[in-house]
């Protein structure tokens, strides 16, 4: 990897630690040694907190995404937030889970354990505005392994 990479990647990188590290563990509970982060204190908003709290994750994974991770490893980033928000969202219980899980610190360290040079290779816009829709799951169109043959997979009519 050449060295303007190299910095690229940890430069980005290290923006993205410190977004989690403010969205998960910004600020010591005094008396204790647990921290809280933004996600944490805007989840105490009614209604609105934990989606606004999941739009904020969503960033790290959309960048993950940028910088190549696989898409397994997205959907397990995309399954930590969604723990998140929807356990989130029960009252009481929800805010103090939101606080232990603290799913953009869990991401970091699934983003953290690939090669750099798997991560180095960026994706391309589209790509990643794919992801955002989720359109990698479709089929891809024209004829598949599933249909070769089958009549009534190529639209022929019934008899």
């Amino acid at each position: 990897m050449d060295k303007a990479v190299d910095k690229d990647l940890t430069d980005r990188l290290r923006r993205l630690d410190r977004l989690s590290q403010l969205l998960d563990n910004a600020f010591a509970i005094p008396g204790t040694r647990f921290r809280i982060g933004l996600d944490g204190i805007i989840g105490l908003i009614p209604g609105i907190g934990d989606a606004a709290g999941a739009v904020l994750s969503i960033y790290v994974i959309l960048q993950a995404a940028r910088l190549g991770l696989p898409v397994s490893t997205l959907l397990r980033m995309l399954g930590n937030v969604a723990i998140e928000t929807v356990v989130g969202a029960v009252p009481i219980v929800g805010d103090i889970f939101d606080i232990v899980w603290k799913a953009n610190i869990r991401n970091m360290a699934l983003l953290r354990g690939h090669r750099p040079s798997a991560i180095a290779k960026a994706r391309t816009p589209r790509y990643v505005s794919q992801l955002g829709s989720l359109r990698f799951f479709q089929e891809p169109k024209g004829e598949n392994a599933h249909s070769k043959g089958d009549p009534e997979a190529k639209g022929a009519p019934r008899g």
